[in-house]
């Protein structure tokens, strides 16, 4: 594996975050989930509802973290409290590109979602 960095993602990384959403979610659910709708599924449609989910990142108690390379973004995790009891928190999403999985990303991005998390006033965490 290629040297890797996780950080907060940045508005301006909404296009890359939606293309790891999307290529993972269609070779994931290939077979499982409806061929039509993983066609239909686009970065382009995805990058707004990104863009606003970045931008609302209150650190360190919400946000997303991306995963780089020397190749671009090429994973991401999105944490923040969990809908039925705010004072937990919840690793919402965690996708990499399909390319770099199991190489590790996944589990980088997850210690780094729970050191940020560590900094926020959650009795616990999980994963939904």
């Amino acid at each position: 594996m290629t040297a890797m960095q996780t950080r907060h993602a940045r508005p301006d990384d909404a296009a890359a975050v939606a293309g790891v959403h999307v290529r993972s979610w269609q070779v994931a659910f290939s077979g499982l989930v409806p061929q039509h709708y993983l066609d239909a599924m686009t970065p382009s449609r995805e990058e707004p509802a990104w863009k606003t989910r970045i931008a609302a990142a209150r650190w360190p108690a919400s946000g997303v973290l991306v995963a780089e390379t020397e190749a671009g973004i090429v994973g991401f995790a999105g944490f923040g409290p969990s809908e039925g009891i705010p004072a937990i928190a919840e690793t919402g999403t965690l996708y990499a590109e399909p390319e770099v999985w199991g190489t590790g990303i996944g589990k980088q991005l997850m210690l780094a979602a729970m050191a940020t998390l560590e900094r926020a006033d959650y009795t616990q965490a999980s994963n939904c």
